[in-house]
C-alpha cells in the first residue's frame, strides 16, 4: 500500500506543471492581450486609412476642349401680344339699343353704323328747338317793323320841331321809342342764335344715337345686345373694341431692371406662343420705357415690338416668351462654365502632431474642401487643366457669357486646351 504522503503532490508543483504558476500566467495573459490589442488598432488604422482614402481618390476627370465659334446673349422677356391701334367705342348718350349691326370678328369700314339707339324723345328734342328758331325768328322780323316804325315817327318829329310844332317832350319821346325798338331787335337776334345753338346740339346729340365706327378694322369684342339700356352718366361705357389693322402688331414683354441696360432700340427677337409651340416669331425693338412697373416686388420695363402679323396666326392676348438678342460675338475662344465653376478636392493639413497614441488609434478620414474660398478672396477666376495626370489652375478673364458657354478674354490657353469640368471618382 503506498503511502499517501509519496502520492500527494505539492500545490507549486503541479500549477507549474499545467502552466498556471501565477507570475507566469500574468505574464503570458498580459502578453496575449498586448497581442490582441495591437492586431486590433492596425486593423482599425488600415480600415479608417482606407476608407478615407478611397473617399478621396479621384481617379479621373472629365474634360473638354476650349473651342473658337459664335456666342449669342440673350435676354428672355414674357408678355403678351396687342394691336397696333385698338379703340373701344362707347356711348355719349344714355338710352335703349335699338339695333346691333356688327359682331364678333366683322371687317368694317370707317363711317359704318355699328348700332343705333332709340330717338324719340331725341327727335321730339330736336323738333321743339326747331321751333324756337323759328319764334326767335320771327321776333325778329316783329323788331324790325317796329324799329321802322318809330324810326319814321322820329324823323317826322325832328322836322316839326325845325318849324317849331313839336314840343321838346314830344321829340325826346320818339327819340327813346326808337332805340327800345333797336334794343328789342338786338334781343331778338340774339335769341335767334341762342334758339340755333339749342337746335345745333339737339342734332348733335340725336346723330350720337348712330355709333359709327371711327377706324378701318376688325370688331374684337361687342358688349351690347339690342334693347339694353345704355347710362352714359360719369364714365362712357365701352361697347365695342376695334382693332385697325392686325397683319402688324405689338409684343408688349417686361425686361428684368438687370437686364434692362442691355436691350435697346432696333435690336432683334423671337418669341414663341402656346398656340404654336414648334414655331418661332420674328419681332423687332421699337420701345424701351423709362417707367418701371413692380409686380409682386420684381421690378420691369416695358419693351414694345414690333411684330408681322401677314398669315394672321397671332391674335390680340396671346402669351408669348421672346429672347431678344442683345449681343452677337463671333470667332471668338468660348470655354463651358462648368469648366469655370470646376475646383478639384484639396485634402486639409493636420492642424496639430497627433502623438504616438495619436498615430496608433484609429481616426476618421480627412476632409476634403476646394480652393472656393481662396479664389473668392482672390477674385480671380481660374480653370484647371491636366499635367501629368494632375490638375493645374490657368488664371483667365472672361467676357459675355450666355449662360452655358463663355468668352475667354485673357489667359495661357489656346484652341484645343483641354479643361476639367468634372471628377469621376471609384474607389479602391
Amino acid at each position: 500500500m503506498t503511502d499517501s504522503r509519496t502520492t500527494r503532490k505539492n500545490p507549486g508543483e503541479i500549477a507549474r506543471t499545467l502552466g498556471l504558476d501565477g507570475d507566469e500566467s500574468r505574464g503570458h495573459r498580459f502578453t496575449r492581450w498586448l497581442v490582441f490589442a495591437s492586431i486590433t488598432i492596425a486593423a482599425l488604422v488600415i480600415g479608417w486609412q482606407y476608407v478615407g482614402d478611397s473617399s478621396s481618390q479621384i481617379q479621373r476627370y472629365r474634360t473638354v476642349e476650349i473651342t473658337r465659334g459664335s456666342l449669342t446673349i440673350r435676354v428672355t422677356a414674357t408678355g403678351a401680344l396687342e394691336p397696333v391701334n385698338q379703340v373701344e367705342v362707347g356711348s355719349e348718350i344714355s338710352g335703349t339699343i335699338r339695333e346691333v349691326h356688327v359682331d364678333f370678328n366683322d371687317r368694317v369700314k370707317k363711317g359704318d353704323v355699328l348700332a343705333t339707339i332709340d330717338s324719340e324723345q331725341l327727335n321730339a328734342k330736336v323738333n321743339q328747338a326747331r321751333a324756337s328758331l323759328a319764334v326767335a325768328e320771327a321776333q325778329v322780323q316783329q323788331a324790325e317793323a317796329t324799329l321802322q316804325e318809330t324810326a319814321n315817327q322820329r324823323k317826322r318829329k325832328q322836322e316839326l320841331a325845325r318849324d317849331g310844332m313839336c314840343s321838346e317832350e314830344e321829340c325826346d319821346a320818339a327819340r327813346a321809342a326808337w332805340e327800345r325798338a333797336a334794343a328789342d331787335l338786338a334781343r331778338a337776334e340774339a335769341q335767334v342764335l341762342l334758339s340755333r345753338a339749342v337746335l345745333d346740339a339737339e342734332e348733335t346729340t340725336l346723330a350720337r344715337a348712330t355709333i359709327h365706327s371711327p377706324i378701318d378694322g376688325i370688331i374684337l369684342s361687342r358688349d351690347v345686345e339690342p334693347g339694353q339700356t345704355v347710362a352714359a352718366s360719369f364714365q362712357t361705357p365701352v361697347l365695342f373694341k376695334l382693332a385697325e389693322n392686325l397683319t402688324q402688331m405689338e409684343l408688349h414683354v417686361g425686361v428684368d431692371e438687370a437686364d434692362v441696360g442691355q436691350v435697346k432700340e432696333g435690336q432683334q427677337a423671337e418669341f414663341t406662343v402656346d398656340a404654336w409651340p414648334n414655331r418661332s416669331f420674328p419681332a423687332s425693338i421699337t420701345e424701351v420705357h423709362f417707367a418701371s412697373q413692380t409686380v409682386e416686388g420684381v421690378v420691369t420695363y416695358e419693351t414694345v415690338l414690333a411684330v408681322d402679323n401677314s398669315e394672321l396666326l397671332l391674335r390680340p392676348g396671346m402669351t408669348a416668351t421672346a429672347d431678344i438678342t442683345v449681343r452677337q460675338l463671333d470667332n471668338v475662344l468660348l470655354v463651358p462654365n462648368a469648366a469655370l465653376r470646376f475646383s478639384p478636392p484639396v485634402m486639409e493639413e493636420e492642424a496639430e502632431s497627433r502623438g504616438l497614441v495619436g498615430s496608433l488609434l484609429p481616426h476618421p478620414p480627412h476632409r476634403s474642401r476646394s480652393n472656393n474660398r481662396r479664389q473668392n478672396e482672390s477674385k480671380q477666376q481660374q480653370i484647371w487643366t491636366l499635367e501629368n495626370g494632375q490638375p493645374v489652375s490657368i488664371p483667365v478673364v472672361t467676357g459675355a457669357t450666355d449662360g452655358v458657354m463663355s468668352e475667354l478674354l485673357d489667359g495661357d490657353v489656346r484652341e484645343g486646351t483641354v479643361v476639367i469640368v468634372d471628377t469621376l471618382a471609384t474607389n479602391r
